[in-house]
């Protein structure tokens, strides 16, 4: 049935903060039909941020859909990031990235990378291309490393905590979309 409502608490501030923001940011970067793709990315992101958050989940019907809305909009030109509708780059970027977390995850054990992170990251690569996704890949590292620092060093979590990775390759996904140039 229906998950049960809870109280605004951190995470309503984040996901409006970062989905407002994303969302203000898109008619300075876009304009015709990428404005309207990017608008609707940017909502889908933001609902994910908020699933990932509140459920530690990325629902494959959020997910797997932005993949082959990303190979239309590539091979139809409407994505400004994928020059020419050339593929190669958008493709490595999609199966190599996704590869890497998955065995990097390998020492870590079972759910060390969650399967939502990693077709979000095939998307991902697809709309962004190999720079972008790698400048969004580093971002999310570094954001996490620091927010995790930060939660151990205040002893809100411990070493074996679960903290979902999915907010932090959102947030700088946004950004290499968005604010990046």
């Amino acid at each position: 049935g229906p998950l049960p409502l809870r109280r605004p608490d951190w995470r309503t501030a984040v996901v409006a903060t970062v989905g407002g923001v994303a969302l203000a940011l898109v008619p300075a970067r876009f304009d015709g039909a990428p404005l309207l793709l990017f608008s609707a990315w940017v909502l889908v992101l933001t609902l994910l941020l908020a699933t990932d958050l509140d459920q530690r989940l990325l629902p494959d019907v959020l997910t797997l859909p932005l993949i082959p809305i990303a190979v239309v909009a590539d091979l139809t030109r409407v994505n400004p990031f994928i020059v020419d509708g050339d593929l190669v780059f958008p493709l490595v970027a999609a199966v190599l990235f996704p590869a890497l977390f998955w065995l990097l995850s390998i020492p870590f054990g079972p759910g060390a990378i969650g399967i939502g992170d990693l077709k979000l990251l095939v998307s991902v690569g697809l709309t962004l291309g190999f720079g972008r996704t790698f400048s969004a890949v580093i971002l999310g590292a570094l954001l996490s490393g620091v927010v995790v620092g930060l939660l151990l060093a205040t002893r809100r979590v411990g070493r074996r905590s679960y903290i979902p990775y999915g907010p932090f390759l959102i947030i700088g996904t946004l950004w290499a979309a968005l604010v990046a140039v």
